[in-house]
């Protein structure tokens, strides 16, 4: 057995029952029913996820995965490949984005390289698992061989199991990856290339063309076939993305809520979802990006993000402030008095 088969085989389906004790304790706090809004559904979620009837979540940790991609040579992106080990220093030295507001809501971060093309400067913290150095350019043939999907799932998996979190926040890092989760985008769900391919790091109306150009030929030349996501996966995707799947799986099987950022790690969850279906129920979506592309991620998972707010930086800044928002729904259904506690009436009609 495979350790993809052994994480599908792990993620159970649900019992949504637990559902009704959640509205019910929800509906006897200090407050007019529903009057929290999606925050009371948020926290009716974590109930359901964990079983737990008066959830925490105490240790959650987000993972940001790095992998290199052989499709930036075809200059879809403002930014050079040398930029992916840069920034994954920067991550483990605790100076991007997602370090600042995963401090802010009490997240540790886990930085791993999958599969960046470029050395690494020693003795950071960064958890090496590198499958390759980097994929092979999707516009020729396929990123990776299945074998190297799967070890790379493997990896993901492996840092969710060794740092046990009871919350998962996804994130990642690879310069073109936006294009590898365009062309993914494009091969599940059937959608022209064209309109879920963005501006990825902000690129020009020409680069923007060249971007959706260099879709349209790894689909023509790999073929993927919908029905068999793995395949997908190792045609076009990424070593970090097939890493985010394999988090996205183990969070799902530890009985956790798994958050996702943005675009590429939604990618990553359609493929898991698609492994195992049961995953779907675990998912919280933090934002909605400004990649176009999301959009049909969302709508495929049938989620409904938290936020909006233009984001499209990845890294995991989303899934922090998910955590965030995750963490005061908690709070709140943990904390709050009821009625009977408080001595408060409660309404007559």
């Amino acid at each position: 057995m495979t350790t993809l088969d052994r994480l599908v085989a792990a993620v159970v389906t649900l019992d949504g029952r637990q559902a009704v004790a959640a509205r019910q304790r929800l509906d006897s706090l200090t407050k007019p029913r529903g009057s929290l809004g999606r925050l009371e559904e948020l926290a009716a979620q974590v109930v359901v996820i964990t079983g737990d009837p008066m959830p925490r979540i105490d240790a959650p940790v987000i993972f940001t995965l790095a992998g290199d991609h052989g499709v930036a040579t075809e200059g879809v992106s403002a930014y050079p490949q040398a930029v992916t080990a840069q920034m994954v220093e920067n991550f483990a030295r605790g100076g991007a984005g997602v370090n600042v507001l995963a401090r802010h809501v009490g997240a540790r971060v886990i930085v791993a390289d999958v599969g960046v093309a470029g050395p690494l400067a020693p003795d950071l913290g960064i958890v090496h698992c590198r499958v390759a150095a980097g994929t092979r350019s999707i516009t020729a043939g396929p990123a990776m061989a299945r074998s190297e999907a799967l070890e790379a799932i493997a990896a993901g998996a492996a840092l969710v199991e060794s740092a046990a979190p009871d919350c998962v926040g996804t994130g990642e890092m690879g310069i073109g990856n936006t294009t590898a989760a365009s062309a993914l985008t494009a091969a599940l769900t059937g959608a022209d290339p064209g309109m879920v391919t963005g501006r990825g790091t902000g690129v020009t109306d020409e680069v923007w063309v060249r971007k959706v150009e260099a879709v349209r030929r790894a689909l023509t030349v790999n073929r993927p076939d919908a029905d068999d996501p793995l395949g997908a996966l190792a045609a076009l995707g990424g070593f970090e993305i097939a890493g985010l799947v394999g988090v996205v799986l183990a969070g799902a099987a530890r009985r956790v809520p798994v958050v996702l950022d943005g675009f590429i790690a939604t990618a990553a969850a359609l493929i898991a979802a698609r492994l195992a279906p049961a995953t779907r129920d675990y998912l919280i979506a933090a934002h909605r990006s400004a990649e176009p592309g999301h959009v049909r991620l969302l709508e495929a998972l049938g989620l409904t993000p938290y936020l909006e707010l233009g984001m499209r930086l990845g890294e995991g800044t989303g899934a922090a402030l998910g955590i965030g928002l995750l963490r005061g729904a908690l709070a709140c259904y943990r904390e709050m008095a009821t009625f009977k506690e408080a001595g408060v009436s409660e309404r007559v009609r």
